[in-house]
């Protein structure tokens, strides 16, 4: 018998096994998309055991959990072992590497009445075991005396092993013949599309990885808003480095975007980007170029970019934006169905930092001047943007100019 898996695909398993059970026991579907709302009803449940542990864990089997002093009266979702829809969603989805222990213990003991620990030493559940090479070369070594004895004894066994390594050996050479042709057409795309043309350096990786801000005009651009006078937007964007390049989730007032970056010299970054959707198509596709080395807080991205107006008035537009770094590591969480969404008619993200501090934006079209920062202000204001077509009509240049 191997060990017991952990990780991710231990979670998710136990999380599938749970969302079974608990329709099986309540009748009610969990809609496993994206908001956490929907797996609250499994996360009470997971919850009403996970707060018992500092009293169950000898008769359960699970880990040690202190007891919490400040529990007394305490309600979910404000318990020290309460867990969430949130973190239920992030674990099912494999986003999350290390779940918490509680979790786990919680997901064996509504499952197998038992916590991990004791599930290890009684294995009930073969899914749950990592099978080790041992238990599959002694498979092999029946099969094959089994398929020896069937054959009549060693001289056929032998003339079947050879025919056996000759199928083998014309396998290996024709994966190895693809290998190397893949290879080849690899290193020349490549080169053809400067793919990863720069390697950085770790203090290069370590500049760009992170949570920043970036501010964007081009909703000055926008030919429906007669009132789009210095009004810009934030976007929130994590950035993650993923061996050569950085791929990235920038979040928006109205819609987000996807995409990736890429040093295409010391400290000097591509970005390519496109507006997040279900479809394999690319929409509303933007490049921008962004230095990092210039020393300063707000650093400019010219950007080809879009106004992202409606119909005919969606022009190819270009722009200088404004990134601000914030800082580095925790989660991002879009909060969904909150009553400041509908009293703020934003989009609300929360950044939850490493330290268990958090910190919430509220993405929405501003005007300029209302920021109070003189840097922006002078950076990303309607001189900074270029039309695509020399028009001096699509961009307010005062306030007692509409045209």
């Amino acid at each position: 018998m191997g060990k017991i898996k952990s990780g991710k695909d231990e979670i998710i398993y136990l999380l599938s096994r749970a969302i079974e059970k608990y329709k099986s026991e309540t009748g009610l579907e969990i809609v496993q998309n994206t908001n956490r709302k929907n797996y609250e009803g499994l996360a009470v449940v997971l919850s009403d055991i996970s707060n018992q542990f500092p009293y169950t864990s000898d008769a359960l089997g699970t880990e040690s959990y202190p007891p919490d002093p400040h529990q007394a009266g305490g309600h979910y979702p404000h318990r020290k072992y309460d867990i969430t829809g949130g973190q239920v969603k992030d674990a099912l989805a494999g986003v999350v590497s290390h779940p918490r222990s509680f979790l786990i213990d919680a997901c064996y003991v509504y499952l197998y009445n038992m916590g991990r620990k004791a599930f290890e030493k009684n294995p009930v559940d073969d899914n749950l075991v990592e099978r080790v090479g041992a238990d599959e070369d002694a498979s092999l070594r029946e099969r094959f005396d089994a398929l020896r004895k069937r054959s009549g004894g060693w001289k056929k066994s032998r003339d079947a092993f050879m025919v056996l390594s000759v199928v083998l050996a014309v396998l290996l050479a024709a994966m190895l013949f693809l290998f190397v042709r893949n290879e080849r057409d690899w290193q020349a795309i490549k080169t053809d599309m400067s793919i990863m043309p720069y390697q950085p350096t770790q203090a290069e990786i370590d500049s760009l990885e992170g949570i920043w801000l970036c501010y964007t005009g081009s909703p000055q651009a926008r030919m429906s808003d007669p009132a789009r006078f210095h009004k810009v937007v934030p976007n929130l964007v994590e950035i993650k480095y993923k061996g050569g390049y950085f791929t990235f989730n920038r979040y928006g007032a109205s819609f987000d975007h996807v995409g990736y970056m890429q040093f295409e010299a010391p400290y000097i970054v591509s970005v390519y980007s496109r507006v997040k959707s279900d479809s394999l198509l690319v929409k509303s596709p933007r490049h921008s170029l962004l230095n990092l080395a210039t020393g300063k807080k707000y650093l400019n991205a010219i950007s080809a970019s879009w106004s992202f107006d409606v119909g005919e008035n969606n022009k190819i537009i270009g722009i200088r934006e404004v990134y601000v770094k914030l800082g580095k590591g925790g989660t991002i969480e879009e909060m969904i169905n909150e009553i400041e969404n509908a009293s703020c008619q934003c989009k609300i993200i929360r950044w939850h930092e490493p330290g268990n501090k958090s910190r919430t934006f509220y993405l929405k079209n501003v005007l300029l001047d209302s920021l109070g920062l003189p840097e922006l202000q002078a950076l990303i204001n309607e001189k900074s943007i270029l039309m695509s077509d020399p028009e001096d009509a699509s961009i307010i240049r005062s306030e007692g100019n509409n045209k």
